[in-house]
């Protein structure tokens, strides 16, 4: 089943139970699908990377605002943030923690040969694509200068 069949089936859901937060963050996911098949003229069905990527974009916005909300001592709009943001994250995959991330870096910098902190663009290409949607990027780049440092 797609994200869009899964996502229409979960707005019913959280319409019917009168789940505001859910229902804010899922409408959300629904618009990025929906600007996203129309963008360009394409009027196809998303593959599953691309789903992956605008869930990826809709959780590093919902974290950038989370971090201006709290920054500003916005509470009732940082509650707002965490709540779609919870919603959104249920569609993610599973997210490495900093154990598995390291491991999967190391084996990624002895496949790719790099050998200092000059290489670091040689990694952060192949991680990205390896660990997309498993890590975040922020994430990735801090721990691969300092496995390379």
């Amino acid at each position: 089943m797609s994200l869009e069949v899964t996502i229409n089936a979960d707005i019913k859901t959280a319409m019917l139970a009168k789940n505001e937060a859910a229902l804010r963050g899922l409408r959300g996911v629904k618009s990025a699908i929906l600007l996203a098949k129309t963008a360009d003229g394409k009027t196809g069905d998303l593959t599953e990377e691309d789903e992956m990527k605008i869930l990826q974009k809709l959780v590093k916005q919902r974290k950038d605002s989370l971090e201006v909300f709290v920054a500003q001592n916005r509470e009732d709009l940082a509650q707002k943030e965490r709540d779609e943001l919870e919603v959104i994250e249920k569609f993610m995959p599973k997210q490495m923690d900093e154990n598995e991330l390291r491991e999967a870096l190391k084996g990624i910098i002895t496949a790719v040969g790099a050998a200092g902190p000059g290489d670091m663009g040689k990694v952060m290409g192949a991680a990205t694509k390896q660990l997309a949607g498993k890590a975040d990027g922020k994430m990735i780049s801090a721990m691969v200068k300092e496995l390379l440092a």
